[in-house]
């Protein structure tokens, strides 16, 4: 069952500049960057609120590192802005299942490792009303990684 919205997925051409404007224009802070050298991305995770089932709501800001990386090549098809939406789940593989035999695609065969140690999968957007979609379980998280 989708328990909250995890994060949101916003990409952008400069990580550092896109930070900067949500520190000094809303005051949120990072409370954990990675590169995820198989996605292909340098990220910064922007805590907004904790939730009720223990996990919490972020921005996630995507910047790519290489231009093959799905990242690099939507931004140059649409530009900065919006590219998903996450939901938290405590069984990322059985909510996906379940998704899968209501005829949503879903894009990985087997859930894979997402940021800060979670497991991640995605739905196709032509599915899902033109939105990428991500089913997350969350990793255990027990203190802010820099």
């Amino acid at each position: 069952m989708l328990t909250r919205i995890d994060h949101i997925g916003i990409a952008c051409h400069d990580l550092d500049a896109t930070v900067e404007f949500y520190r000094a224009t809303y005051g949120f802070e990072v409370f954990h960057t990675e590169v995820n050298e198989e996605q292909g991305v340098r990220e910064a995770m922007l805590k907004i609120n904790e939730t009720s089932d223990g996990g919490a709501s972020y921005l996630q800001l995507l910047e790519p590192t290489r231009e093959d990386s799905t990242v690099a090549k939507w931004l140059a098809k649409n530009g900065e802005g919006v590219h998903h939406i996450a939901f938290g789940t405590a069984d990322v593989d059985t909510d996906s299942a379940a998704i899968r035999d209501k005829g949503v695609r879903v894009l990985y065969d087997e859930p894979r490792r997402g940021s800060m140690g979670s497991r991640i999968t995605f739905l196709h957007p032509k599915d899902c009303h033109g939105v990428l979609t991500e089913l997350v379980t969350s990793a255990p998280v027990e203190s802010p990684e820099h």
